[in-house]
């Protein structure tokens, strides 16, 4: 049996993964015996016990009694929140700076350059810290706060703008939310693909219906300065200011070079088509290169968005309660150190994983595909 070169593959892997289950066992074992000895408690029941920590922003509702796993949940919401801005306005600019990198105008081409080149060769904690700073030097008191667009005010407590408020019924928005849903699901499984299905008739319909149901009304609140403090309006903190436009220039200058090298990997043959047929240069880069250079530039995009996820944990370097901040005050107050750190690995884990995912999905779907 041990002569045949399969059998003995087969052999010597289930040996290696016996022992690292044994060696997983042996040390989760030996852990476990040290806690107990030690009276340090173990186990995951401290989450339903009120927590008694401060967050000092948060953007689901949040109070000091409420149970450790909530406070787990808004710190992952300001972590989300935090991510999915800076990816949306980093891929923006990214793509704009990545284009105007290859513009004919040598100023353009330069100042792009220069954005490029200081955001990929500066750490990420140096330029928050940098910005940081900026609020308490160069932005004057909240008394004489600049008012740059009419609604919006910048001081050294940070920005005001003006926020927009939907009451809509709670029955509408699930209709909304179900239309929605069947729509994904079935885009997914390759069932709609004609607008005439009678899966999209009983989405527009649900939709209809919860748009019908809800009763959206829609109301503006703008910032008003009123005694020592603005009222109203929707206000930035430093805090989420500085690791909201940090983390967008420090990421932009990455999907810029993703984006030119894009760009160029498109021949130079679909410019001169484009043109033959009387198109411009910005309908040459929507129409043409662009679609094209999407299946070039996904993958190497699926990697920044994973790195701003896990650069979103600099926000501890300025006071910003993102989730790894919160773990760390969870786990100073509960003593439950592994737990929090099974926790943390296994949250950042899911979002990676997810974002990889969504990411692999589009790749598949704009792939060209050979006969």
């Amino acid at each position: 049996m041990l002569s045949d070169a399969r059998a003995r593959s087969i052999v010597i892997q289930c040996l290696l993964v016996a022992a690292v289950i044994g060696a997983a066992t042996l040390l989760v074992t030996t852990t476990f015996t040290n806690l107990q000895m030690r009276g340090i408690p173990i186990g995951f029941d401290f989450l339903t016990t009120p927590s008694r920590i401060v967050i000092s922003e948060a953007i689901l509702s949040y109070k000091s009694r409420d149970p450790y796993y909530w406070a787990i949940v808004v710190g992952l919401a300001n972590t989300v929140f935090i991510s999915a801005l800076v990816i949306v306005f980093s891929s923006v600019l990214g793509l704009i700076v990545g284009v105007t990198r290859l513009s004919s105008n040598p100023l353009a081409a330069g100042t792009c350059r220069v954005w490029v080149e200081i955001a990929r060769n500066s750490p990420p904690i140096v330029l928050l810290i940098f910005l940081y700073s900026l609020w308490w030097k160069v932005l004057p008191p909240v008394g004489e706060a600049l008012n740059p667009i009419p609604g919006v005010f910048a001081s050294m407590r940070g920005v005001m703008v003006p926020s927009v408020h939907v009451d809509m019924e709670t029955a509408g928005v699930v209709l909304i939310a179900l239309a929605g849903l069947l729509v994904l699901v079935a885009r997914m499984a390759g069932v709609l693909r004609r607008f005439r299905s009678p899966l999209s008739w009983a989405a527009a319909a649900m939709l209809l219906l919860g748009l019908w149901v809800a009763d959206a009304g829609f109301s503006t609140d703008w910032p008003v300065f009123a005694g020592s403090n603005f009222q109203g309006g929707l206000e930035l903190t430093p805090e989420l200011s500085t690791i909201l436009i940090g983390l967008t220039l420090y990421t932009t200058g990455f999907i810029a070079e993703i984006v030119r090298g894009g760009v160029l990997s498109v021949g130079p043959g679909q410019w001169d088509a484009g043109r033959s047929v009387g198109l411009s240069r910005t309908q040459i880069l929507r129409l043409i290169v662009i679609p094209q250079m999407l299946r070039v530039i996904v993958p190497p995009l699926n990697s920044q968005y994973i790195n701003v996820v896990k650069n979103s944990t600099l926000a501890i370097a300025v006071g910003y309660p993102d989730f790894l901040a919160v773990m760390n005050t969870i786990i100073s107050k509960s003593s439950h150190s592994i737990e929090g750190v099974f926790i943390i690995l296994g949250v950042y884990l899911a979002l990676n994983l997810t974002l990889s995912s969504a990411a692999n999905w589009y790749n598949r779907r704009i792939a060209i595909v050979e006969r």
